[in-house]
């Protein structure tokens, strides 16, 4: 019993789609399924087929299918065994004598080839034609014939020695390898597989080797097992890149083990050149040494970096004694020297160098570059007296240097050095131990003696209101610095605040919205989008005192009508600035700006604004509604979870004999609270409520403030409007603090209470007071907190406003 299924193409616009693939469901072929979603199976000697689906239940339904025709249980993975009868009647077990071969002749190259092909498809046959390869010393009687038939000129017996040569290396054994990778035999091995039946001329892969590849020894080499390995490790490589055909899909397992050959072998001269202290002693020494010539420093910085790069296949231990030993021997003074020269392909070499270097460990530049600014004399011996007196000429700062100065046009230099700049500005990799703080003492050297470095092109070009050099290159370069600074501001809080405050960045970065180059103009715009997204009052301060929104104002205009990434970026500001009500920038615009953007209708970000704006001035204006949201924007408390009951409680707790008239009632901390406070009779608190009854009404005409404010709260008065005051933080109520109990200036302390003034003012204090928090839904909360005010009890309120 046989079944066909189809397979056809979903994307194909037709009603019945367009057939992929058409197969019989052999009773006697192994199928196998694997992963949930996928189908596989052979249908002939070297044909393997995949049915790959996108969901579990398709595959279900077509593996059914198979098992319905195999007579199979569907829960089984696979339908067949993997040997059929007839491997099993043309070969043994194991456990028997080997595969016999034939005789190693010319007039049987042929059924050798035949052979080969055919025991690749089968993992038993490559097995047995392995060990018959192994034992019989085959590989050299081969490599003997390939020699009389290069000496006959025998083209047909190359052919087959091509395909034979292949498979072997398709049997992907090791011990295999070590014989067609030995100094005698490798010649003749890569000489095969010059032969290749596809090609009407054959290669000269040994030509190249020996005449035009040519092996130099920057520092010689005293090991003559270690010259060997190296030898072997380049020619081995160029079979594998070079030589062998590209394998195919169901070839490319089948070299897994020349691949680790090759990782072994890097790994072994790694090993014994790092054991040789004299000749890395050697290489330093020269690579420093201003009597080195330019053509062999050259030589040993590309040997160098070629060694960092066989680095990368050690294993991370031995990876970290590997650097260890490169930072002992002095790599990143060296590494100065070198960037210091004028030839640029040896600062390209050494870059890659400092790459590798900054990738493992960031901490270790970061270290050597500190200790270097510190002890500007003990950099190293091999600098020259201009250098070392020479405070700029310092490792990091040349990095800087040659991203600024890359003469690609391109700038794939300057790329790659900015990738290095900010993986070592980067905090989230910098330690942090109990004696030191890398990320505050690496951010201090850095912002010191280096950022005006980077930022140096960007003044230079931004000291009119227009950039001074607006050409592609310069515009490229200037992307890549805004870039790090944009990334400095999100990462670097106060040191990156500090110094654009005082160096006036942002004024100078938002000249470059007036470039030719729009993606310029969008990074001038993204550093200002990232400041304006902290949401900081410094820096809000600063845009304001300084009009920098007119920048941005300007180029909204200019772009006119045109939907683009401009009009969208600089629209989104305003939005956020709008959603998250930053007040300050919001009353900014408007007073400033509106008439320039009243037009704007086809969105409502503007208008927005506005109405946010009239919003913010009714409530200044509304004695009612003002509850002074300016201050409390970035210092309000908000309650926490506790019920009315407790806070009634504490509420009651308090003792009126203990209050000044016109002194703001706060609750004291959970922490400070004791029992006998929160436990006292009820028949006092009665006495006190009848007492309070009879002064309500005089509390509530009360119009003077006595005493003194407290350290430990925010006040702010205006004509006509309440008075509120807010505890700065529930952590000041510690021992010795602002606002704690016996401290002075605290509720409760002699001295804390408020001097009078000629205002009137209602004092109202929350309880449940958590800590310091922003939130965008200001505007209801505290219409919820008016509300609930009004409907407290009349003693209560009483309280709250005496």
């Amino acid at each position: 019993m046989s079944l066909d299924f189809h397979v056809c193409n979903p994307r194909q616009r037709t009603s019945l789609g367009s057939l992929l693939l058409e197969s019989k469901i052999n009773p006697n072929t192994a199928y196998q399924k694997q992963q949930d979603t996928l189908i596989v199976w052979s249908e002939a000697e070297n044909y393997d087929l995949a049915l790959s689906f996108q969901e579990k239940a398709g595959c279900d339904e077509i593996w059914e299918k198979i098992c319905q025709v195999q007579g199979k249980d569907p829960s089984v993975d696979i339908t067949q065994d993997l040997v059929d009868e007839s491997e099993e009647e043309r070969f043994d077990d194991m456990s028997s004598p080997g595969l016999e071969l034939p005789s190693c002749e010319l007039s049987r190259l042929e059924e050798i080839a035949e052979l080969v092909a055919s025991s690749l498809p089968s993992p038993l046959r490559r097995e047995k034609l392995a060990l018959a390869l192994e034992n019989e010393g085959y590989i050299k009687k081969l490599l003997e014939l390939f020699h009389v038939c290069e000496d006959l000129e025998n083209i047909e017996g190359l052919h087959h020695l091509y395909e034979i040569i292949k498979g072997i290396f398709l049997l992907n054994r090791t011990a295999l390898f070590e014989v067609m990778f030995s100094e005698e035999c490798i010649m003749d091995v890569i000489g095969c597989l010059e032969y290749d039946p596809s090609l009407s001329q054959p290669r000269k892969h040994r030509e190249f080797l020996t005449k035009t590849a040519k092996f130099k020894e920057v520092i010689p080499i005293s090991d003559p097992e270690l010259k060997q390995k190296i030898h072997q490790t380049y020619r081995v490589q160029y079979i594998q890149d070079m030589v062998l055909p590209t394998p195919s899909v169901f070839e490319e397992n089948m070299l897994s083990t020349l691949h680790s050959f090759i990782f072994f072998n890097k790994v072994e001269i790694v090993g014994m050149l790092q054991e040789d202290e004299k000749f890395l002693t050697d290489l330093f020494a020269q690579l420093t040494d201003e009597a080195t010539d330019e053509e062999k420093r050259q030589e040993l910085v590309n040997f160098l970096k070629e060694f960092c790069a066989f680095s990368q296949t050690l294993q991370p231990q031995n990876r970290d004694a590997f650097f260890k030993t490169l930072s002992s021997m002095g790599i990143l003074p060296a590494l100065e020297v070198i960037l210091g020269m004028d030839d640029a392909q040896v600062r390209s070499a050494a870059t890659d160098i400092f790459s590798y270097l900054v990738e493992y460990n960031p901490s270790m530049v970061r270290e050597f570059v500190m200790q270097e600014a510190q002890q500007n004399d003990d950099v190293s011996k091999k600098l020259t007296e201009q250098k070392i007196t020479n405070k700029d000429i310092l490792l990091i700062n040349l990095i800087i240097e040659h991203m600024i100065c890359d003469t690609d046009p391109e700038l794939g230099g300057a790329v790659q050095l900015m990738g290095l700049l900010r993986t070592l500005v980067d905090p989230e990799n910098m330690l942090a131990t109990a004696n030191k703080t890398e990320k505050t003492e690496f951010l201090g050297f850095f912002y010191k003696h280096c950022m005006h470095v980077l930022t140096a092109p960007l003044l230079a070009n931004t000291t009119e209101e227009k950039p001074s050099k607006d050409d592609f290159q310069t515009a490229q370069l200037l992307a890549l610095v805004l870039e790090l600074l944009t990334f400095c501001v999100e990462h670097h809080t106060y040191h990156i605040k500090n110094y654009i405050i005082n160096k006036d960045i942002l004024r100078r970065v938002l000249v470059l919205m007036a470039s030719k180059h729009a993606f310029l103009a969008l990074c001038a715009l993204r550093f200002k989008r990232k400041i304006i997204g902290l949401k900081d009052e410094f820096y809000n301060r600063y845009i304001m005192k300084s009009f920098l929104f007119e920048p941005v104002v300007k180029a909204f205009l200019n772009n006119g009508s045109r939907y683009n990434l401009m009009n969208s970026a600089i629209i989104e500001m305003f939005e956020f600035i709008r959603v998250e009500d930053i007040k300050s920038l919001t009353a900014h615009v408007i007073e400033n700006y509106w008439k320039a953007l009243e037009d704007v209708d086809y969105v409502q970000t503007f208008k927005g604004l506005k109405l946010r704006f009239e919003q913010q001035r009714e409530r200044q204006d509304n004695p009612k509604l003002d509850s002074m949201r300016s201050i409390l924007r970035n210092h309000r408390y908000r309650r926490d979870a506790r019920t009315l009951e407790d806070e009634e409680e504490m509420w009651f707790n308090t003792d009126d004999e203990d209050m000044e008239d016109g002194e703001a009632v706060v609750p004291p901390s959970d922490k400070t609270k004791n029992d006998e406070d929160i436990m006292e009779p009820i028949s006092k608190f009665m006495e006190r409520k009848k007492l309070k009854e009879t002064e309500e009404k005089e509390v509530l005409l009360k119009t003077n403030l006595s005493g003194r404010q407290s350290p430990s709260f925010k006040l702010s008065l205006s004509s006509g409007t309440k008075t509120n005051l807010t505890s700065q933080s529930s952590a000041t109520n510690l021992p010795g603090s602002p606002g704690s109990p016996g401290s002075p200036g605290s509720p409760g302390s002699p001295g804390s209470v408020s001097k009078s003034t000629s205002q009137t003012a209602a004092i109202t204090t929350k309880g449940g007071l958590v800590g310091l928090v922003d939130y965008p839904d200001d505007d209801e909360e505290d219409d919820e907190d008016e509300d609930k005010e009004e409907t407290l009890p009349l003693s209560k309120k009483a309280k709250l406003e005496s």
